[in-house]
């Protein structure tokens, strides 16, 4: 381990000094730039068109209400479905999943004789 004097100490905060000096330089340059830059150069990301709504077939349809009625115990009354991609939704399945490990630490008895 080595021992930390004053003198590097000082070359350490002089060195940190000189590399916030320079960042500072650098981080004017780049608002002298982006001051320079005209107004419409600037991208703005276009908003996605809302999607399609799709057609679902009979059976699915069918499926849908089957599997409703069965975790309700009554028959819906279905008025609109809709596809919903999520993160979440990926995300929960693998907590599930990963939940189902039940892995058991296995202990070890070490024996003096």
């Amino acid at each position: 381990m080595s021992q930390i004097t004053l003198q590097s100490l000082s070359q350490e905060v002089a060195a940190l000094r000189e590399h916030l000096a320079a960042l500072a330089e650098k981080l004017a340059q780049l608002e002298t730039a982006a001051a320079a830059a005209p107004s419409h150069a600037v991208e703005v990301p276009a908003e996605e068109p809302p999607a399609a709504e799709e057609e679902f077939s009979e059976e699915t349809l069918a499926a849908v209400s089957a599997a409703i009625a069965a975790y309700l115990g009554k028959r819906p009354r279905i008025r609109a479905i809709r596809l919903v991609s999520s993160p979440t939704w990926a995300q929960q399945g693998r907590v599930s999943i990963q939940a189902s490990h039940r892995i058991s630490p296995q202990h070890h008895e070490h024996r003096v004789r």
